[in-house]
């Protein structure tokens, strides 16, 4: 090697960056000992910012261009270098690429619940997760700031930093916003661009901006989920009726799947309580029903003595069952009113509550209905009595 290929290697011409990561944002060329030549080629590309950095003062920056190094183009550090007449001798200097494009990788999450008051289920725990991105507004901001000496600052080295702050803004605009938990799911970009807009704010003093913040879920206990899931079984049913039908049918599904154990008898039991309820929705049976026509019954000579019935074995034959009140509810002013046994409709009906344009309704009738279209209430609107003559 010659004495001017040796003396070239201590000068350096181009100082560029060509970033092969994605999670880099501030990248310190390397100059060793070696001195940047005065008339050196700077090339800042596009989502770039290059800062000089002169015995520890941020110095000059450049944007996106190409630029031969001067001391007309460094001012600030033609000023700390002493250069009032513009020398051209070569000078030692750090040299930060700052990269400006937006950083769409980064993750958040709330490790701790948020407690929020919700205006329908009173103090709720609440978690949270989403994405959001960052972008570099201010490169000498961030130097002196977050990154100080650090040849190779990594998105990684701030993520937490900036979640502490999205966990602490996100508890406040929750509780702030007054919305409901069951429309926070509806809310959801509307709070992100709240909490984006403040966290740019906060983050505005060290150089760095929010532009888009997502959140993708925000979720409750597992106890809190098991509970809206039963409300809303609760308002899909509607009938506290039909949910203990519903819970019925679950049982013997259960035990149809485990056949030969204590479960047959579970669902026996299950099945004669439906069998039970089912009959009194049907009502009684006919008398006539209740025994065999003559000439039906066993043959000849094959019945029972005399005597040696029912009433021989010392169990005394009881009345039939009283047939079950029919249980009505009234529509009135938008209100439910009820239930009601046939002689309470009689009596809504004499003072007026009940009329043939109320709605009415009960077990088995697919919706409400006024009263004058159920063949039922014709006896009971015949005990209305008459309007009154004029005065």
């Amino acid at each position: 090697m010659g004495l001017m290929d040796k003396l070239r290697g201590e000068f350096i011409d181009i100082i560029e960056w060509l970033d092969d990561s994605r999670d880099t944002i501030v990248w310190r060329f390397p100059r060793y000992d070696n001195e940047i030549k005065m008339g050196a080629k700077l090339v800042v590309r596009e989502s770039q910012t290059a800062v000089f950095v002169n015995e520890g003062q941020v110095a000059d920056a450049f944007t996106p261009g190409t630029y031969t190094l001067e001391t007309q183009n460094l001012p600030i550090l033609s000023t700390l270098k002493g250069w009032k007449y513009g020398f051209n001798s070569p000078w030692k200097a750090e040299v930060y690429f700052v990269n400006t494009r937006l950083f769409t990788d980064m993750k958040w999450g709330t490790q701790n619940p948020v407690i929020v008051r919700d205006p329908e289920f009173g103090m709720v725990r609440l978690r949270a997760f989403g994405a959001y991105a960052a972008r570099v507004v201010d490169a000498t901001k961030l130097l002196r700031e977050l990154v100080g000496t650090d040849p190779q600052f990594r998105t990684e080295e701030v993520q937490e930093y900036l979640r502490q702050m999205i966990v602490s803004r996100l508890g406040s605009s929750l509780a702030s916003a007054g919305i409901p938990l069951l429309d926070l799911a509806a809310q959801q970009q509307t709070i992100g661009s709240k909490i984006g807009a403040i966290l740019s704010e906060d983050l505005a003093s060290v150089g760095l901006t929010i532009p888009t913040f997502i959140i993708e879920n925000i979720s409750v206990p597992p106890e809190v989920e098991a509970a809206l899931d039963k409300r809303t079984q609760m308002g899909i049913l509607g009938d506290l009726g039909r949910y203990t039908q519903l819970q019925a049918a679950n049982a013997m599904e259960a035990a149809a799947s485990n056949p030969g154990g204590a479960g047959e008898g579970v669902g026996l039991g299950v099945g004669m309580a439906i069998g039970q309820q089912m009959a009194r929705s049907l009502g009684p049976p006919d008398a006539a029903g209740q025994g065999q026509p003559a000439g039906q019954g066993q043959p000849a000579g094959q019945g029972q003595p005399a005597g040696q019935g029912q009433a021989a074995q010392g169990a005394p034959a009881g009345p039939p069952p009283l047939e079950p009140q029919v249980q009505w509810f009234l529509g009135v002013g938008g209100q439910q009113q009820g239930p009601f046994d046939a002689d309470a409709m009689k009596t809504q009906a004499r003072s007026g509550r009940l009329t043939p344009e109320t709605l009415v309704w009960k077990s088995g009738m697919p919706a409400w209905t006024p009263a004058k279209d159920v063949p039922e209430l014709a006896p009971v609107l015949a005990a209305m009595p008459p309007p009154l003559p004029p005065s």
